[in-house]
């Protein structure tokens, strides 16, 4: 039975791979800003088949809380086996252009926060000499374009960060998976005018991220052509590519 901590668990992709693990038989511990969301959720996972479902309601910003947290986690599932976190948003690029303090307030939500839960999760995993870490990114992080360079950035130091760690812990049997989905139809990209033809539906997402999870995967673009694309994009000249409308 896997016992698994889901941070960010009311969002679309999170909650669909709960939903996966639920109908596997896991016990689970979901963190979310959102209580009414919370309750809801954990209600769904259990009729799914979840052995168990634990919540704390907590914003992934406020960092003093995540010791008590990954406490909680631990006392209500005994072991944490996967950790997977999935917060985050995505700022309107103008606006962060014009004002420096919300251009902060993004990179605390899309980077720093997760470096922070990344730090006390690797060395509670560490000290248990296994388990995985899964962490959702962006194909955006892959390159800084003119259309979302704050966001990208935020994600991109997320990747390096888990780059870094993902040596450290390897030593100590944990996994780190920098999950890079590219445009998903979720709540979160309603409304934008993205190309139809590469927008997926978060069920093929979430199947590729459980099971890359359980092979304990490096980097995993979701879905899988993402990464070919994004070859494409780094290998754009820098002369050509700063000329460009991306």
């Amino acid at each position: 039975m896997k016992r698994i901590l889901v941070i960010g668990a009311s969002s679309a992709i999170a909650s669909a791979c709960a939903r996966i693990w639920a109908g596997q038989g896991a016990s689970l511990f979901l963190v979310a800003r959102d209580e009414e969301k919370l309750r809801s959720l954990s209600a769904d996972l259990a009729v799914r088949g979840a052995a168990s479902v634990a919540t704390f309601q907590m914003a992934a910003e406020d960092t003093l809380r995540h010791p008590d947290m990954l406490a909680q986690a631990v006392k209500a599932l005994g072991q944490v086996d996967i950790a997977l976190i999935a917060h985050g948003t995505l700022p309107d690029q103008h606006a962060c252009e014009a004002d420096a303090g919300l251009t902060l307030r993004e990179l605390t939500t899309n980077a720093t926060s997760v470096m922070a839960l990344l730090t006390i999760l690797a060395n509670h995993f560490e000290a248990q000499k296994g388990g995985a870490i899964g962490v959702i990114t962006s194909v955006a992080g892959d390159r800084g374009r003119p259309s979302n360079y704050v966001y990208g950035s935020a994600k991109a130091a997320v990747s390096a960060f888990c780059e870094g760690l993902r040596a450290r812990l390897h030593k100590a049997g944990v996994s780190v998976t920098d999950i890079r989905p590219g445009f998903v139809a979720t709540p979160m990209t309603q409304g934008l005018p993205l190309p139809g033809p590469l927008v997926a539906q978060p069920g093929a997402v979430v199947r590729r991220i459980v099971a890359g999870l359980d092979r304990k995967a490096d980097v995993l673009y979701v879905p899988a052509f993402w990464r070919l694309i994004m070859f494409a994009v780094r290998s754009i000249p820098g002369a050509v590519f700063k000329r460009m409308t991306l």
